[in-house]
């Protein structure tokens, strides 16, 4: 991909977020923010919810 050509998408990507008012801006990032997974299961996967849920076992016994 030449710079021309790379110069020519980021502005039409820009001009494309500029058409979009600002509040649909602000619920798309949002509604992103909301389905993101925790990032101790997305790099780490169930092992940290198993060790939360071994700590919570133990402290519900005492």
């Amino acid at each position: 991909m030449k710079t021309n050509d790379y110069v020519k998408y980021m502005t039409q990507q820009v001009v494309k977020q500029m058409a979009v008012p600002k509040e649909d801006r602000r619920q798309h990032r949002l509604q992103r923010k909301l389905e993101k997974q925790p990032f101790s299961s997305k790099w780490f996967g169930v092992i940290p919810l198993a060790i939360k849920m071994l700590f919570q076992r133990k402290k519900n016994r005492l």
